[in-house]
């Protein structure tokens, strides 16, 4: 959700070294370099394994999100630290240099965090602009496929198993194989969904980049708000996003992601 930031950072300093910290397992998504940005994992149970300490001293560090990360740009040597303004509590933005407002309209979330440096937005996203992974072999259906993705990360996110067996039905009758998605320790939910096991399933036994390249050909992805809804959109695959408590405006495309296949599913306002 940052890559609007990392597009328009590449704009405007097109020679920069851009370095992104994230989760170690999302690494592997960025290997052939999306907008020329070197990814590095970062474990905060584990700070002292991660090779961001291997290149310090950064000339700008942009937080966005969670300020506490601030005090690992400091600690990273950054020469200038830039976040948004109003996280609790306020030792969280000591060490930032620069507080921006957030804007004061609703907005996406992506198109928000583009904010954060100055100028004109981003050229909105292409396919193109991001190479798949490498990913190691396996079986991937032989016909035309659907994924339903029925993990999500929180249990406020989760649809119930009838209304995806009822998606599943309608997939089959109209010649559309669907399949199962969900992440590691989900296989319950996926057993909850198709207790016979009637089609095939790959909860939990995917790394990122193989269900990146079950999502590139697959004909549709459907799957609650969710990081997997998100990798459809950078996939390019047609993606139907369910969303309960979450916003879909927050959320969803903004103006960075506006010609992605990709359709929110909600109810407005939310009670």
């Amino acid at each position: 959700m940052v890559t609007p930031l990392i597009a328009k950072l590449r704009g405007r300093y097109p020679e920069a070294e851009i370095v992104l910290a994230l989760p170690r397992a999302y690494v592997p998504l960025y290997a052939k370099a999306p907008y020329g940005v070197r990814a590095i994992g970062w474990d905060p149970r584990a700070p002292a394994a991660s090779a961001l300490w291997t290149a310090p001293g950064f000339d700008v560090a942009y937080i966005p999100g969670d300020n506490r990360f601030s005090w690992l740009a400091l600690a990273l040597g950054s020469r200038w630290i830039v976040a948004f303004d109003g996280d609790r509590p306020r030792r969280k933005s000591w060490p930032v240099d620069e507080l921006r407002p957030y804007p004061a309209m609703p907005a996406a979330w992506g198109d928000m965090v583009a904010l954060l440096t100055d100028g004109p937005p981003p050229a909105q996203y292409a396919v193109s602009d991001w190479g798949a992974p490498e990913a190691q072999a396996f079986d991937l259906p032989p016909v035309a496929y659907a994924v339903l993705h029925v993990g999500a990360s929180t249990k406020l996110k989760l649809w119930p198993p009838e209304r995806w067996r009822a998606i599943a039905a309608w997939l089959a009758l109209h010649g559309i194989e669907p399949v199962w998605s969900a992440g590691s320790g989900e296989d319950h939910l996926v057993r909850e969904c198709d207790s016979r096991g009637r089609w095939r399933a790959y909860a939990g036994v995917l790394a990122l980049p193989q269900l990146w390249r079950l999502l590139a050909t697959a004909a549709l992805l459907v799957a609650p708000d969710t990081g997997v809804a998100h990798l459809g959109r950078v996939v390019g695959t047609p993606t139907i996003a369910l969303f309960g408590p979450g916003s879909a405006m927050i959320s969803g495309g903004g103006a960075f992601w506006r010609d992605a296949p990709f359709r929110a599913v909600t109810v407005d306002p939310f009670s």
